[in-house]
């Protein structure tokens, strides 16, 4: 039988890790978190993600430990650009989000890349479905994760020192590393609550 082909056991084994994914905030991830072989496992999973004739609208930027103090100088100076009168110890709650999580990873969204008739609702679909996999996949090899934004991402500062282009969007980070600490997770919503049958 070949690898691809379901089984019955795979329904009952995406549930399980389906329903065993949630949200762990950066500040509750710590070390370790994936090496070599399991980072390259993360990514190829996002490459399973629908991608109108491969047209790959999307990217992950890794941000690398060494480079944190960098971020964190991006950080500060964003929450600076966009309020003046910022207090110290402000900026310096701005700069410590720098260093939390071990796997640090932009996700950047190219409205231009390719075939510019596919417009950027597609590409954002595209792209989410791209941080799904990579999430599942985290949550299989036995790490947390989470997506953050925040006002910084779209602070000209911010996008000057990743280089982003006019078409470019950054929607999220992406933290993953090992649960330090958790929480009861929320209930999911019932299917019935965000499904409709159109004409009824």
């Amino acid at each position: 039988m070949s690898p691809s082909t379901p089984t019955a056991e795979w329904p009952e084994t995406a549930q399980q890790l389906l329903s065993a994914r949630r949200t762990t905030l950066p500040k509750r991830l710590g070390a370790p978190g994936p090496d070599a072989a399991q980072l390259h496992q993360l990514f190829a999973a996002a490459a399973t993600a629908p991608d109108h004739d491969q047209q790959l609208p999307w990217r992950f930027v890794h941000i690398a430990e060494h480079h944190r103090p960098k971020l964190a100088d991006v950080f500060g100076q964003a929450l600076r650009d966009r309020d003046p009168q910022a207090t110290p110890d402000q900026v310096a709650q701005a700069r410590e989000k720098a260093f939390r999580a071990p796997l640090l990873l932009l996700l950047v969204v190219n409205a231009d890349q390719g075939d510019t008739s596919i417009d950027l609702n597609e590409r954002m679909l595209s792209a989410g479905a791209a941080v799904q996999s990579l999430l599942l996949m985290a949550t299989a090899q036995g790490f947390g994760s989470a997506l953050t934004s925040g006002k910084a991402l779209k602070a000209k500062s911010f996008r000057d020192s990743f280089g982003l282009q006019s078409g470019d969007v950054a929607p999220c980070f992406i933290s993953i590393g090992t649960v330090l600490q958790t929480k009861p997770g929320k209930a999911r919503p019932e299917p019935a609550s965000f499904v409709s049958t159109w004409g009824a």
